[in-house]
């Protein structure tokens, strides 16, 4: 791996996004407006939405950034361009960390939009640090663009890369703690959601919003760190440098 490698492509991916102001605002503005809306559901019903929307600030920013990581690196390979990139000195793991500084650098923009949105605008409570929640928040987005990265390497079509939601979003959705209280759950369903990232960064930024401290923020916190790692060490294992 070389980082100067690294950065340039990072520095290409960010001069792509400079022109293509539909995914910045996909990006940036998106989760606010969800958030917005979220809470404009929620107006006349006290505590409904500080219930609620500290689960919403970790989905939101995830699979908005899943979306966008997964199909941009699959129009690279579809469109040839990583191909030739492999025909230089740059390896797999020098275009995914790339990727991922490009991404990640997106992501702690979009962080600090949502969470000051959230905060400042739609009058979400929060009881521990506002540095918290949005460290969380960029940890959050940064999940969703290592496992788009890794979720690109499998699809053809960008239609194909929208369809892995069900498969790979969904699921944690339901069971992340959203709808019902994960020590709620079945047994078996509890367990499962266990080895959901998604489960453990909800778990964090509702432990900032309520005011926890120490490792009850810091241990799901450094879970979803760990499952963003993983993802970005096994994207380079199973990236194609082009679709057949």
């Amino acid at each position: 791996m070389n980082l100067r490698r690294s950065f340039a492509t990072a520095g290409r991916v960010l001069q792509q996004l400079r022109h293509d102001p539909r995914s910045i605002a996909l990006m940036l503005i998106a989760p606010s407006l969800l958030v917005g809306l979220f809470a404009w559901l929620f107006v006349d019903q006290d505590g409904v939405f500080d219930r609620f929307g500290g689960a919403i600030l970790a989905l939101f920013p995830f699979i908005v950034m899943f979306l966008i990581t997964s199909i941009t690196t699959l129009r690279e390979r579809r469109s040839g361009t990583l191909e030739r990139l492999m025909t230089t000195p740059l390896g797999k793991a020098d275009f995914i960390l790339g990727y991922a500084l490009a991404f990640g650098l997106m992501a702690i923009v979009q962080a600090v939009i949502t969470v000051a949105f959230a905060v400042y605008v739609c009058g979400l409570s929060v009881d521990g640090p506002l540095w918290q929640l949005g460290l969380v928040a960029v940890v959050d987005a940064v999940l969703g663009t290592a496992l788009g990265l890794l979720a690109s390497a499998f699809a053809t079509t960008e239609f194909q890369a929208v369809q892995f939601m069900p498969v790979l979003v969904f699921p944690q959705i339901i069971l992340g703690g959203l709808f019902m209280p994960r020590d709620e759950m079945p047994d078996v369903l509890y367990a499962i959601s266990d080895w959901l990232p998604l489960s453990h960064a909800v778990d964090a930024i509702q432990a900032v919003a309520a005011g926890d401290e120490g490792w009850d923020v810091w241990t799901p916190l450094l879970i979803v760190a760990a499952f963003a790692i993983g993802f970005l060490v096994l994207a380079p294992l199973t990236l194609r440098r082009r679709t057949p």
